[in-house]
């Protein structure tokens, strides 16, 4: 397995692959790697003939008051799981290597961030599609592999894709679970004991809520106003919990047949933050 600090070197590796006709899969990650993470390494490997990791904390899609310098940071064990995935390139660079000292270009959304966790984290998805964007430039993978426990995330990745014409397929896998339904994230690790117990109940919040809709309740919202004072009295702060589009991301108050949906929340337990969603199709 290569290891690569540099935007040349990566480049220089990523010829030597493409010069034989061979393809790339991009894993793009912030680290921490848990099973989520290497589920998407080994979908990814039967896709490709070399698959990339990507590792680096991205300062421009955290708020000033967010965890970006207590954000898990696990290098040499990240590196040790990928070896053992049989990774082609870890690409970590240090922010220096990523971002100039001044930047005179953004990149700006319009609708897609109004909602869900956008709503809430201003600047949060400028910040991913600066970084996301700087990757496919850099790699030019073939493929590229998101979870949908992100599932905004993806869907504003999917536009800027079509839009700013990457010669890229994605792919987004489902969401990978704890046995009691909790969605791995590495954010994870800041759950107490006794909220790593509690903090299922959100995925359960959901499965009530899609229960329900699939049982023929179409105008949800009393529904999901039952299931946020349930998690409220269960120690949950609610960011937001609804029902949105799929396609637009807007919260959608009475569904219809033949349409697809997101079932989303996002809430605070202690000092964690955990998002999760389920995707309905009628």
């Amino acid at each position: 397995m290569e290891i690569s600090r540099t935007i040349g070197e990566a480049r220089e590796l990523i010829s030597q692959f493409k010069s034989s006709g061979q393809t790339i899969a991009l894993v793009p990650t912030m680290g921490a790697l848990h099973k989520g993470h290497l589920s998407l390494i080994r979908q990814a490997k039967k896709r490709a003939d070399h698959v990339i990791v990507s590792i680096f904390v991205n300062p421009e899609q955290f708020g000033p008051n967010e965890d970006f310098d207590t954000y898990p940071r696990e290098l040499e064990d990240d590196l040790e799981k990928c070896r053992l995935e049989g990774v082609s390139l870890v690409f970590a660079p240090d922010r220096d290597a990523v971002y100039d000292e001044e930047k005179f270009l953004s990149i700006n959304i319009d609708s897609l961030n109004q909602h869900m966790c956008g709503g809430s984290r201003p600047g949060f998805f400028e910040g991913v599609l600066l970084i996301v964007n700087k990757l496919f430039n850099i790699i030019q993978p073939d493929v590229a592999f998101f979870g949908q426990k992100d599932i905004q995330q993806f869907q504003i990745i999917s536009i800027m894709v079509r839009e700013f014409n990457h010669n890229i397929e994605l792919v987004m896998a489902p969401v990978e679970r704890a046995n009691d339904g909790l969605a791995l994230s590495s954010r994870n690790s800041y759950l107490s004991v006794d909220e790593r117990t509690t903090a299922p109940g959100l995925y359960r919040a959901l499965q009530f809520i899609e229960k329900q809709v699939k049982g023929g309740v179409h105008t949800p919202k009393l529904l999901i106003e039952h299931q946020k004072s349930e998690l409220e009295a269960k120690g949950f702060r609610i960011d937001y919990l609804d029902m949105f589009s799929f396609k637009t991301l807007q919260p959608v108050y009475t569904l219809q047949e033949n349409k697809k949906y997101i079932i989303a929340g996002a809430v605070w337990l202690g000092k964690t933050r955990l998002i999760d969603n389920i995707l309905i199709e009628l």
